[in-house]
């Protein structure tokens, strides 16, 4: 099956016109064949046109426009019709035998289509980043004099010039300060990954891959945690039973008993997650993994101040989202995995309300407890898992329990590999010498015969490496 639809190429001609093709999509492949209908401005044209009106009725030769339209759609289907009986069928042979030229399509359509579809299958968090990337390589665009960005243009040398632009790129949650390097990182990421989408749907060849070549990463940044001694402060932190800040420091505590619970999940917690055995059973959103989590004493006594006669297991455990709202109706992850998109929108925006809500609170609690670092609900989950390797828990069970695939994110939440072993390994070397070198100086040995005394203490493995080291 093929399928036919004109669009307007946004760049216009040295003659400030615009150009009309007809987008052939064969078996997945997609390509732009050029008309030679032109209009002048792009308010004329309507792509979503009924009947064959796409150039619009107040243009001059309007139906002459429409009609030669009109013409190259039939001549396009009945060539398309030819060459499918004989089994030849691809855009590139449809637009040969049309004696047409094939156009590279747009990057920049190619993306917004992109982002609107994802923002349709409700990824709203990853549709904000996906409009972050657009507006960048928008404003690149009009920086470069580019009427456009299109699959074609996109090369190394784009990327490095890209790449250039966004290291003046001013900060805007940190006025003054430019992007930050893993900022970067993740605009590159998500470009590769509309250039491989491209690839994928037959819009650019994988030969063209850019990110074949070129390379971008970020630098390593330490994960900020609370040591046990901090988490002990904000636990004893004595606060007005009720007030807002005391709400907020009940939520940080709990997501920290509960290894961890990111705040979007926090957030929208009902008591149909905690169950009768005293555990915690909810599926995460980021990824919908399950997770199953004993609930200990102390968890289960924050849990006993928002208990109600009246609640119900649908309701929120936490007075932060409304049980009267539209998307308090859509319970598990499969019913929000349904849900309309602006009521998916409306839903993230009020847990982003709250999160930067608690997150605000939080800072006031890191004064009021002395702690210098900057507090936020994230860092309950970075605490855990520092906290967790301090006490002697595995690095897999605590994979296992922050609900991670890799273990490598593991790590960088628990912060620097464990350096306890290394600790001891190096106070058992150096005092072993230490006390071999006092030993043998107090006995008022020769030079020779120390060295000998401190040769005896150590392994062969030593031994060959202050051999190789006197012969360099």
């Amino acid at each position: 099956m093929a399928t036919f639809r004109f669009e307007l190429n946004g760049r216009p001609t040295r003659n400030k016109t615009y150009v009309v093709y007809l987008r052939v999509t064969v078996g997945g492949k997609r390509k732009l064949i050029k008309t030679m209908v032109e209009i002048a401005r792009p308010c004329d044209f309507n792509a979503k046109c009924k009947g064959e009106n796409w150039i619009r009725g107040g243009v001059r030769d309007a139906k002459v426009l429409n009609a030669q339209l009109a013409d190259i759609l039939a001549k396009a289907k009945e060539t398309y019709k030819e060459l499918d009986k004989e089994g030849e069928v691809t855009t590139v042979a449809l637009a040969k035998e049309m004696n047409t030229e094939v156009v590279s399509p747009s990057f920049m359509a190619f993306a917004r289509e992109r982002a609107q579809m994802i923002y349709d299958n409700g990824g709203w968090r990853n549709w904000r980043k996906y409009c972050g990337l657009i507006n960048k390589l928008d404003a690149f665009r009009k920086k470069r004099r580019m009427a456009d960005i299109t699959v074609a243009d996109m090369t190394v040398e784009l990327l490095t010039r890209f790449d250039n632009f966004l290291h003046k790129w001013e900060n805007e949650r940190e006025p003054g300060k430019l992007l930050h390097p893993n900022t970067i990182e993740v605009q590159f990421n998500i470009l590769r990954t509309l250039v491989h989408r491209a690839i994928e749907v037959g819009i650019m060849e994988a030969s063209k891959d850019p990110f074949l070549v070129f390379k971008y990463k970020g630098i390593k940044t330490i994960k900020e945690k609370l040591d046990d001694s901090e988490m002990e402060r904000i636990i004893n932190l004595e606060l007005e039973n009720g007030s807002l800040i005391w709400h907020c420091k009940n939520y940080f505590l709990f997501s920290y008993y509960c290894a961890g619970i990111r705040a979007a999940d926090l957030i929208q917690l009902r008591w149909g997650n905690v169950t009768a055995s005293g555990r915690l059973h909810y599926q995460m959103g980021k990824n919908h993994k399950e997770r199953d989590l004993l609930l200990v004493e102390q968890a289960i006594e924050i849990l006993r101040h928002y208990q109600r006669e009246d609640e119900k297991a649908t309701d929120y455990i936490f007075p932060l989202l409304s049980n009267d709202a539209e998307y308090a109706g859509y319970v598990t992850q499969a019913d929000k995995d349904r849900m309309r998109p602006e009521l998916r929108h409306k839903m993230y925006q009020d847990i982003s309300s709250k999160n930067a809500l608690i997150n605000k609170y939080l800072k006031k609690i890191a004064e009021k407890a002395e702690i210098e670092k900057p507090l936020s609900m994230h860092i309950s989950r970075h605490s855990f898992a520092h906290i967790a390797q301090e006490s002697g828990a595995e690095s897999s069970a605590i994979k296992n329990i922050l609900g991670h695939s890799n273990l490598a994110t593991t790590e960088r939440y628990m912060g620097s590999f464990d350096t306890s072993k290394t600790d001891e390994t190096l106070r058992n070397v150096f005092a072993k010498k230490q006390s071999s070198a006092t030993a043998t100086e107090e006995s008022g040995a020769t030079k020779e015969e120390q060295a000998i005394e401190l040769l005896k203490s150590m392994t062969p493995e030593q031994i060959m490496a202050v051999i190789s080291a006197i012969n360099k």
